[in-house]
């Protein structure tokens, strides 16, 4: 009897326990199909340097390549072997000069942009961009001709200056500068700051301030 018993409870225990995996594994899926469509959500973002390299990959990239050795698919270890070095050196934030981005592909590509007036290059690194009105002069606007330019070759060597050509103030005239690749105010190795506006922000500040006092 207890062992009939036993068994009766046994099989309880192991239905509770189906059904909590099945739950568990439902709640799973569910939160994946939630991440999924969140980062669907997410807008589109340009590519990003500067960041730590990925010691994993590494490892992965170094493994890899042995491998490839020992089996003598060269090819293979070559491979494992450039995009190691294509890591560190977008960590270092040095752009690859054998893909720069074509000027006037540049400008065909970001002309059909919502807000774009005109675009036109200062130098080899730096692109002026007119838009009309305040509401197209951010940071957003700037990863818009970033993502136009990704395509044409490595945008770490561009830097895209937002200029408003419907500006009513000095503020609002301030030109919006970023590479296209690293947040506001750094640039890609051995890339100068160029001084965009003719009175520096800097300048334009001590001025406001003298005036308020």
């Amino acid at each position: 009897m207890g062992f009939v018993t036993g068994v009766r409870r046994g099989g309880r225990l192991r239905n509770h326990f189906e059904i909590a995996l099945i739950g568990f594994i439902a709640l799973s899926i569910t939160a994946c199909g939630q991440q999924a469509s969140d980062k669907t959500a997410e807008k589109p973002r340009p590519q990003q340097a500067g960041q730590p390299v990925n010691s994993y990959a590494t490892a992965g990239h170094i493994l890899g390549a042995r491998a490839a050795v020992v089996a003598g698919d060269t090819r293979a270890a070559e491979q494992h072997i450039n995009a190691m070095a294509r890591d560190y050196t977008r960590a270092a934030r040095i752009r690859d000069f054998r893909r720069p981005v074509d000027h006037e592909a540049a400008r065909v590509a970001i002309r059909p942009l919502p807000g774009v007036r005109s675009a036109i290059w200062a130098d080899a690194d730096n692109l002026l961009v007119m838009v009309d009105g305040q509401k197209h002069r951010n940071m957003d606007m700037i990863d818009q001709v970033c993502l136009a330019l990704e395509p044409l070759g490595d945008t770490l060597g561009v830097v895209v200056n937002l200029q408003d050509v419907a500006a009513k103030n000095g503020d609002e005239a301030t030109t919006l500068s970023r590479n296209c690749q690293l947040p506001e105010g750094e640039r890609a190795f051995l890339q100068a700051k160029r001084q965009v506006d003719a009175v520096p922000p800097e300048v334009r500040e001590q001025f406001k301030k003298m005036q308020r006092e």
